[in-house]
């Protein structure tokens, strides 16, 4: 008797482990089924924010179930981060963010996570270089004359978005490339550091070329004398790239989407499939390469090898200089 009710439950058992998969498994096929959250690590208005958007709109439309985007701007992502992290693995929970997402581990390894490991990598949405600006009537006209300029100068000061942007760190490999020294003026934001460099209150800067930079160039009120990525950027191809007279000079700007730990591979699979297709639109595109970026796409594991690239680098980077968020 009790060998029966052992192999009962046995069986019982299998066939509750065998109908849990079989659901689970047709939850995959149908999904969505309900509203995406799209959390974007940025403020309303931003190029994160507004490519999630984008993108958002395009998905809407493909699996007819709305994306809601939920901005979470503060602590350079790490808030953001943290709510993706405790969200169920079920794809109804992704996260939007940007390249302060590796540098703020980089930069804080007490982080209650891993940029990589912790999460689920979906696909690179972008990639785009920053944009070395200086005032227009500082003596630099291009970038040997930046160069000498900077090389030759005591009293230099560079500003930036803020402690442990791409633009912070951008200044300190400079910095740590070329011998160069100069203090880093920290602001809150993209808007309050151009305002200041049109004031002439620092020298120069690396800014995100999306919005207020490039803007200002055009507009003949900043001067930009180089960008840095290893190769010129389609939308400003007089501009040179920093490596082109400083060999492995490389700091990119990248947005990504990403989403709990341990999410299913079919729904991942999907999610990357439509996303790269939303990348091809050409509403999406034009946007993309106006802003001075370009398309990516890339497989989940290109995009976990490349965050775990990145990581490497800004972490050797802050070992190196010393940099910090205070």
């Amino acid at each position: 008797m009790n060998k029966q009710r052992s192999r009962f439950a046995k069986l019982l058992l299998q066939l509750c482990i065998a109908n849990a998969i079989a659901t689970s498994a047709v939850a995959q096929q149908d999904y969505p089924t309900r509203p995406i959250k799209m959390i974007v690590s940025a403020s309303p208005g931003g190029t994160t924010d507004l490519l999630a958007r984008a993108i958002g709109e395009r998905l809407t439309e493909v699996f007819r179930q709305p994306v809601i985007v939920e901005n979470r701007s503060s602590a350079l992502g790490v808030i953001a981060a943290e709510a993706t992290l405790a969200a169920a693995p079920d794809g109804y929970t992704l996260l939007a963010t940007w390249h302060t997402h590796t540098i703020s581990a980089a930069m804080n390894p007490k982080l209650s996570y891993h940029p990589v490991d912790s999460f689920t990598p979906i696909t690179q949405l972008t990639s785009a270089g920053l944009m070395l600006v200086v005032n227009s009537s500082a003596p630099a006209r291009n970038l040997n004359e930046f160069l000498d300029w900077t090389k030759n100068s005591r009293t230099l000061s560079f500003g930036s978005a803020g402690n442990g942007s791409g633009g912070h760190l951008a200044g300190e490999l400079y910095k740590l490339m070329t011998g160069v020294k100069a203090e880093h003026i920290p602001y809150k934001g993209t808007g309050p550091a151009m305002n200041d460099l049109l004031a002439g209150r620092y020298d120069f800067a690396f800014g995100a070329p999306q919005g207020a930079p490039q803007n200002l160039v055009r507009a003949g009120r900043l001067r930009a004398l180089a960008v840095t990525t290893t190769s010129r950027l389609s939308a400003w191809p007089d501009i040179p790239a920093v490596a082109e007279v400083l060999p492995g000079f490389e700091v990119l700007s990248w947005y990504g989407l990403i989403g709990p730990p341990k999410m299913p591979k079919p729904i991942v699979a999907r999610l990357h499939e439509e996303v790269r297709k939303a990348l091809d639109h050409p509403g999406v595109r034009d946007r993309i390469v106006a802003d001075g970026a370009e398309p990516v796409g890339s497989s989940p594991e290109d995009f976990r090898q490349f965050l775990r690239a990145d990581l490497i680098k800004w972490s050797n980077l802050v070992k190196e200089t010393g940099a910090k968020f205070d």
